[in-house]
């Protein structure tokens, strides 16, 4: 009899426990912490093409560049790019996670060596990877459904963590 109940308590205990462990957990304060908590700097810059879900070429950007380009995300929800596009330049702008974090939204406005207009590049950009050391980030032409033979192009940003100075 002492082992029934002994299991009873066991089994309750344990479906306490998985049932307090499977409650939805707001993840926004540790993602918040992993982008705040250093400055990131650019290390690679990828341009892909595809027609349809087929892949053009691909190009690797910002070879040259001698600057560094430093992205930096504030708590207060504010953020800069140092050297943007590899152009003397520090804009600021405001930062906010959408779409489930899923994807980040800066209206940060910076110059680039395409146009003679400034740009807000990282207006919609899809999270591929936000860990403590490693920033991915894409931009472009990233809606879910395109057609055999839409034309696209999709940037991606790769930040690894700075310590702050």
């Amino acid at each position: 009899m002492k082992f029934k109940s002994t299991l009873y308590t066991l089994s309750a205990l344990l479906v306490i426990g998985l049932s307090a462990n499977s409650c939805k957990k707001s993840n926004q304060d540790y993602l918040q912490t992993l982008l705040t908590g250093g400055q990131w700097q650019l290390t690679a810059l990828q341009v892909t093409y595809y027609t349809g879900a087929n892949i053009d070429s691909t190009v690797q950007k910002n070879t040259t560049c001698n600057l560094f380009q430093i992205f930096k995300f504030n708590t207060d929800n504010t953020c800069s790019y140092t050297n943007y596009d590899c152009i003397t330049q520090a804009p600021v702008g405001h930062w906010q996670f959408q779409s489930g974090e899923l994807y980040l939204s800066s209206d940060i406005t910076c110059q680039d060596t395409t146009a003679a207009k400034k740009s807000q590049p990282f207006l919609t950009s899809k999270i591929i990877n936000l860990g403590s050391n490693l920033l991915i980030l894409q931009t472009g032409d990233l809606q879910i459904y395109f057609t055999p033979t839409q034309k696209r192009k999709i940037t991606q940003y790769t930040f690894a963590r700075q310590k702050d100075q």
